[in-house]
């Protein structure tokens, strides 16, 4: 058992418009995840479930060949290894969960992120 503050965990800088705070155990991973307006989350797939909660500001999401907008307040369920891929409409913090963990984020292989190709 560990207790957690979001003040206390490591922000990591992903790209000048994208920062998250990564709490991980062994089987499920929980990340905060600010995005500045008009910043993007490439096309991606992982094994991962996400569950993502945008807690303020709005996340235009494509998949499955649409758009869905989730403003603040709503949750969106992303299945397993569906592709998918996010803009910011408004300057974004969201709190996305996954299960399995990303080992990718915790390694520093999430080089979609990272503006690394």
């Amino acid at each position: 058992m560990e207790l957690y503050t979001w003040e206390s965990v490591q922000k990591e800088q992903l790209n000048p418009q994208m920062w998250r705070k990564v709490i991980s155990g062994q089987r499920v991973m929980i990340a905060q995840i600010s995005l500045a307006q008009g910043g993007v989350v490439p096309t991606h797939q992982h094994e991962s479930e996400q569950i993502s909660y945008v807690m303020e500001g709005a996340l235009k999401f494509e998949l499955n060949n649409q758009e869905i907008i989730v403003r603040a307040g709503e949750v969106l369920h992303i299945p397993s290894n569906l592709p998918h891929a996010a803009t910011a409409i408004q300057d974004t913090l969201s709190l996305d969960v996954f299960s399995p963990i990303r080992a990718d984020w915790l390694t520093g292989n999430d080089d979609y992120l990272r503006g690394r190709k």
